[in-house]
């Protein structure tokens, strides 16, 4: 088993080699096509249809705690995974984001986890637009 997971890792690692990583820029359109209506073209909620929404959409420029990005719990919002508790359960899951080639992505544990692109992308710009 042990062997197992050496090797998993290796070959996430030869592919992260191989694979260009999605940046910032490239989740900015993911976002301004399916966030942007209510999180608003700056994230921090005031989209065009938010004023029409209970709870208000997040502030997404408000994610890190203690100036660490929560990499695995933005994800599992987005994808739809886990809402239990938080405001906005009714936040439409992007199913289409789940589709597509996979890179491989830390969220946060050190291992490197096939991720969507389009997801990881998405998070990326999260990511870029956290308030220091």
């Amino acid at each position: 088993m042990r062997i197992l997971a050496i090797l998993t890792a290796a070959g996430l690692a030869a592919c992260a080699a191989t694979v260009s990583m999605p940046d910032a820029g490239e989740g900015a359109g993911i976002y301004n096509a399916n966030c942007a209506q209510c999180h608003g073209a700056s994230g921090q909620g005031d989209g065009p249809w938010a004023s029409g929404l209970r709870p208000a959409p997040a502030d997404l420029t408000q994610l890190s705690k203690d100036a660490v990005f929560p990499r695995a719990h933005v994800l599992s919002v987005i994808d739809g995974y886990d809402r239990t508790g938080l405001p906005g359960q009714d936040m439409p899951e992007f199913g289409l984001l789940l589709e597509g080639e996979t890179v491989p992505l830390d969220v946060g544990d050190g291992v490197l986890t096939p991720t969507p692109r389009p997801l990881a992308a998405l998070m990326a710009y999260l990511e870029s637009i956290q308030v220091k």
